[in-house]
């Protein structure tokens, strides 16, 4: 009677392990030591960097095309990680990647919606910025970066997207620790990269490539 019991009782316990869901790596955001936003299973054997600019019209393409595949399979199920380099040209730029970075586990959803309305977010923030550059430019550069990402919708894709409480962008254009990063970042990206979106791919430089090139080296890297 008591092996059978413990017959059932391992058979339970087997069955509930079997039955665990496996972990949703795209939801794991993270840092890497240089200060990087990494998304994704850290130990990934495929591991892909990113050099975007978040007004790159190429970049909110690759975004469009990758992320059935890349963010919804590949970095889901752990065998691939992305960590995101910005590399930033001008003000709603690096607006938008201070805001991406401070967005911390959203950030997925927050860069996939500033990407798809890339188009509108912008000429919303030029035409903000052509009425009212000659007053904000005497501003701080935080106080007039936090301006620029009002004036063009980013803040407001940051908490609808990003989960971001005012507070919580307030905070985020409060101190350089976040500008520092992405100029760091940007700098390093100058002599490492012709364009953008640009990549890494396990270590090796693969330069700017669309999803359509980019895709089969990631199967033969292994990412599945």
């Amino acid at each position: 009677m008591r092996r059978m019991v413990y017959a059932v009782v391992a058979g339970v316990l087997a069955g509930a392990v079997a039955a665990a869901p496996a972990r949703d790596w795209s939801q794991v955001v993270g840092r890497t030591a240089a200060g990087t936003v990494l998304v994704g299973n850290p130990a990934a054997p495929v591991k892909l960097v990113e050099y975007l600019s978040y007004v790159c019209p190429h970049c909110a393409a690759f975004t469009a095309a990758a992320a059935p595949t890349l963010q919804a399979r590949w970095i889901r199920s752990g065998s691939t990680s992305l960590e995101v380099r910005p590399a930033v040209g001008q003000p709603l730029d690096l607006a938008a990647a201070m805001l991406a970075r401070c967005t911390g586990p959203r950030y997925p959803a927050f860069a996939e919606a500033v990407f798809a309305s890339q188009a509108q977010w912008f000429e919303r923030g030029a035409d903000w910025q052509q009425a009212n550059g000659a007053r904000v430019n005497l501003y701080p550069v935080l106080a007039r970066l936090r301006a620029a990402a009002d004036g063009a919708g980013l803040s407001d894709i940051a908490r609808t997207a990003g989960g971001m409480t005012t507070p919580a962008i307030d905070r985020c254009f409060a101190t350089d620790a976040e500008l520092n990063a992405v100029l760091a970042t940007s700098t390093q990206a100058m002599g490492a990269i012709e364009g953008t979106p640009s990549f890494v791919l396990n270590g090796r430089k693969v330069g700017s490539a669309t999803w359509a090139s980019l895709e089969p080296q990631l199967r033969a890297a292994g990412a599945h």
